[in-house]
């Protein structure tokens, strides 16, 4: 049981750190060819996109892995579920698609109607993926699901770097003879930040070429009273959804619009926004974590939830991914000074580096929240993640209307911190009254206080010299290895003998 989930994570954290890493590269290639002002703007489209996926999916990829890895099952919620998708997201796209001049001008920029119309393409697109790659996690397929999200995130950053680098160098340059007048046939210079999203748009059409297969395995049905059960199931999840989406991205939003002018020195709402999302990227390395983690244990925790030892398994599995999370967190901290420089290139984004520790915090506890959110979807009382993700909405947006005027971004990241932190604790403390599962809070404290403390002093300890504060702050780090080998030193020999006898009978 745990050596499945362990080889899944694996695969799935492989994957996901090659496909990060690829769509983070994107990170220094628009930094370094758009301003903050222009980054801003399309990380404000891309915040809008969180919230339209949940709407375009509304809860039916959870739901799919509730039903389908049911004996039962046949096939039934495939077919049923998928249905369903594509006749929603034609009608969603449709109405977009019309009204995009309408929403164009809402949004408050000048000729983003075409943006708009290439996200309703993208979201049906990107919706009509969901269920065959949920079918292919629930399959154990994870080396396609792992080669099909690699391509997905090679093709979107050479589609980038054609748009924005090769095809601009041709048609500025003129040397090129055919090859010049080729592009100056399709490539607009002012299309600017629009070849972004087209390069998405293309991505994504070809990954659902590459899952052809999939979709010939469709057998478009539909009733009422077939799914019925599912929306019932789904349906709390669009709000717990939409208020994860408020959690999430209301922070830039709300920058824009609560920010006072002339509040920062080096540029106005849209500036800050670009430098808040391009360090908001460096949680990277945790988001990477809790991202892979997800992938394999979903599917694991519904198929595990009916054994007797299921709350032991799950209690187990939070103690050990907590651990590995503080690990992450710590190194990071201690080494920020130089990692920060590979992924953002230009230093104007830099003054927005004290935001990093605490949204690698705010992501860790956000990763604790998908573990202990276990109960409720196991139990089918979906609508209190619902309960929980509207609770931790509120809070982002009142302290986000409390601080942002005050402090600016640091304000954002204080709310980010403070949601997930609200939600990881309502979820336990409702799950031991309907699910109780027995976790070591104890000790699963103490390693989070413990890096608290780590992580202030790094932050806190700055030397004159690169080499003074490398050797320092990763002397702290190694002395957090210490007393945790120290603290597990009966698991990690259990483990080292483990690994030998199976060495040695091999």
């Amino acid at each position: 049981m745990f050596k499945k989930l362990l080889s899944d994570t694996v695969i799935y954290g492989l994957t996901t750190m090659l496909m990060k890493l690829i769509n983070y590269l994107l990170v220094p290639l628009h930094t370094e060819v758009f301003t903050p002002d222009s980054f801003g703007i399309v990380s404000y489209f891309y915040a809008y996109a969180v919230l339209f996926n949940i709407i375009y999916t509304y809860g039916m990829e959870t739901t799919y892995f509730r039903y389908a890895t049911k004996k039962d099952d046949g096939g039934q919620a495939f077919n049923y579920i998928q249905t369903s998708l594509l006749l929603t997201s034609i009608l969603f796209s449709s109405l977009l698609w019309f009204f995009a001049p309408h929403i164009s001008d809402l949004l408050g920029y000048a000729n983003s109607e075409v943006y708009v119309r290439f996200f309703a393409l993208l979201f049906a697109i990107d919706t009509m993926l969901v269920i065959p790659f949920a079918n292919l996690r629930i399959l154990g397929k994870a080396k396609r699901f792992a080669s099909l999200k690699l391509t997905e995130a090679l093709l979107t950053y050479a589609l980038n770097y054609f748009f924005l680098v090769t095809c601009k160098e041709i048609y500025t340059n003129g040397e090129h003879g055919v090859l010049t007048d080729l592009v100056r046939q399709f490539y607009d210079p002012n299309f600017g930040l629009g070849y972004t999203f087209l390069a998405n748009l293309i991505t994504k059409a070809g990954i659902m070429i590459l899952l052809f297969d999939k979709f010939l395995e469709i057998k478009l049905r539909w009733s009422w009273s077939k799914m019925k059960p599912y929306l019932q199931y789904g349906f709390p999840l669009v709000f717990s959804g939409i208020a994860f989406a408020i959690n999430e991205v209301s922070d830039r939003q709300l920058l824009k619009l609560l920010l006072p002018d002339h509040f920062y020195s080096f540029g106005g709402a849209d500036y800050a926004i670009g430098i808040y999302s391009a360090n908001y990227k460096l949680s990277i390395f945790i988001t990477l974590a809790v991202t892979a983690y997800k992938y394999a244990a979903e599917p694991f925790f519904f198929a595990t939830a009916d054994s007797k030892n299921s709350p032991k398994v799950f209690a187990n599995v939070m103690y050990y991914f907590v651990i590995v999370l503080m690990m992450m967190v710590l190194v990071v901290v201690a080494n920020l000074s130089w990692i920060a420089p590979i992924f953002i290139r230009s230093s104007s984004y830099l003054v927005g580096l004290p935001v990093v520790p605490i949204l690698l915090m705010a992501n860790v506890f956000l990763g604790m929240y998908y573990n202990l959110s276990v109960w409720f979807k196991v139990t089918d009382q979906t609508k209190y993640g619902a309960y929980i993700s509207f609770i931790g909405a509120a809070i982002t947006i009142g302290l986000n209307t409390l601080l942002i005027p005050i402090i600016g971004f640091y304000g954002s990241a204080i709310a980010t911190l403070s949601c997930y932190f609200t939600m990881m604790v309502l979820a336990y403390v409702l799950g031991q009254k309907y699910y109780p599962i027995p976790y070591n809070v104890k000790m699963i404290s103490f390693y989070i206080v413990l890096t608290g403390i780590f992580v202030l002093l790094i932050t806190f300890l700055k030397f004159d010299t690169f080499a003074e504060n490398f050797i320092v702050h990763n002397s702290i780090f190694a002395l957090f290895l210490i007393i945790i080998a120290f603290v597990e030193r009966k698991f990690i020999k259990q483990t080292v003998n483990t690994l030998r006898n199976k060495l040695l009978k091999k």
